[in-house]
């Protein structure tokens, strides 16, 4: 493109200066630009030193040019008329040249998103800090994930069309690496587990809540919520039964709580003896259990509770 640009350029420059020889043939073969015509009537100094320039230009590059004569003068000078019928072909030769030359076409503009899907990485990829990371090349080259820290010594290196697990600790962001360019990848930070305690049992409702019954069904549902549950550490203390986990639609962790107070009642009294004085606002007793949960790898910790009401051990 930048080649044809050029041509015409030039083309229009030849046209310039034949123009200009010729202005000159017919007023005379002197080559003075500031006798051309009266003072009172000649350009701009400005622009005559312009097409001086010019002229130098063109004689640098060996381009021969011819000056018409004007037919009014006695003498006739042969050889000029010759060179410059030359020259009027030539002149239809560039003009169809001109012609020929194909107009520029408009490259379309590459639009940011355009850009970003270059990239081999998914850009829907999430990367998340303290935890395991999976990255799939999707492109035709190796990509290194690197930490601009350290972007000596790759995190991973991803062959064209697989995909790797990798670490990370607490980057904010990495460099992926493929051919001759490189892309940062934003990092999230890792959330701190979420525990949700749900009541599925209405015979905690009524007036009288006996522990007999709540020790034979589900009484609580505790779900533990988190993007890398595999790394979590998970412990709950209180007089409780606890079974699962089991894994929900979305990948969370369910666990299904009983109460596991006392399996008669002479072991009911014991536990009144010790706690009995542990009452909710109504005056019945009250017995809690805690979830908590510890993310091994960012060493985040939470714990949730909740409490179990009753009035008697049974009817």
């Amino acid at each position: 493109m930048v080649k044809k640009e050029r041509d015409s350029k030039f083309v229009i420059y030849q046209v310039l200066y034949i123009f200009v020889i010729t202005v000159l043939a017919l007023k005379g073969a002197d080559l003075d630009l500031s006798r051309v015509v009266a003072e009172e009537q000649s350009v701009d100094k400005a622009v005559r030193d312009s097409l001086v320039v010019l002229l130098d230009s063109l004689y640098k590059q060996n381009v021969k040019f011819s000056i018409n004569i004007d037919p009014n003068v006695k003498v006739e000078n042969e050889e000029l008329k010759q060179k410059l019928a030359s020259m009027n072909q030539r002149i239809q030769t560039l003009a169809e040249k001109v012609k020929e030359i194909p107009p520029e076409e408009e490259k379309p503009e590459i639009t940011e998103e355009q850009n970003l899907m270059q990239l081999p990485i998914s850009v829907t990829q999430t990367f998340i800090q303290n935890t395991w990371n999976k990255a799939k090349n999707t492109g035709s080259v190796p990509t290194y994930i690197l930490d601009p820290k350290n972007a000596s010594k790759p995190l991973a290196v991803i062959q064209a069309g697989e995909e790797k697990t990798f670490d990370l600790t607490d980057q904010t962001e990495v460099i992926a690496k493929f051919g001759t360019r490189e892309e940062k990848i934003k990092v999230l930070p890792n959330r701190p587990p979420d525990i949700k305690i749900e009541k599925v049992t209405t015979k905690m409702s009524g007036s009288d809540i006996y522990v007999k019954d709540l020790q034979r069904i589900t009484v609580f549902t505790v779900t533990i919520i988190d993007e890398r549950p595999d790394q979590l550490k998970i412990t709950y203390t209180g007089p409780v039964s606890v079974t699962g986990p089991v894994k929900n639609n979305k990948g969370n962790l369910v666990y299904n709580v009983s109460l596991n107070l006392a399996p008669n009642e002479n072991r009911f009294d014991d536990w009144l003896n010790k706690y009995g004085d542990i009452k909710d606002p109504d005056g019945r007793y009250k017995a809690n259990f805690f979830f908590t949960v510890v993310d091994e790898r960012s060493k985040d910790r939470v714990q949730v509770g909740d409490s179990f009401i009753f009035t008697d051990f049974s009817k």
